[in-house]
């Protein structure tokens, strides 16, 4: 029963660890000049550390291709592998490297270039903007409703 406890805790520590190491991070984006006149930049690094520890599933501070893989199907875009392996290169620039780090993920999320990626992550939060749907039944419709 002990172990359930420890493990928690220990998880719990190395989310701690891993968020202090990508705040470090956004300090080095916050004070470079090639950013300073990006609007909001201090809330948009928040989101960005945010949703990079939702999808760095190994806690090794990158996210690998299955990892990826997760995002895009949560999000409602799934890729085939040769998909994945494009856009991660795509990224990172480099075709053998299957990990992006908060670096990469930042200079895609910051930079001038679009990548698919950045599109779909950008995407999705304009999403989530937008007002929730209605739920339950279709309200009643009238004659005048009608065009």
């Amino acid at each position: 029963m002990d172990k359930n406890v420890q493990g928690g805790r220990a998880f719990g520590f190395l989310k701690t660890q891993q968020e202090e190491k990508l705040n470090s991070i956004n300090e080095v984006f916050l004070s470079d000049p090639q950013y300073v006149d990006e609007e909001d930049l201090s809330s948009k690094l928040e989101s960005f550390k945010n949703k990079y520890m939702e999808f760095d599933h190994n806690d090794q501070g990158d996210i690998d291709i299955m990892g990826l893989k997760r995002m895009l199907e949560k999000l409602g875009v799934a890729k085939t592998h040769l998909e994945l392996k494009k856009m991660m290169s795509e990224v990172v620039g480099n075709a053998t490297q299957e990990t992006l780090c908060y670096t990469d993920f930042l200079n895609m999320m910051l930079g001038k270039r679009n990548s698919i990626l950045r599109l779909i992550l950008m995407f999705e939060e304009k999403g989530k903007d937008q007002e929730p749907k209605e739920t339950g039944p279709p309200r009643r419709k009238t004659f005048s409703d009608l065009p």
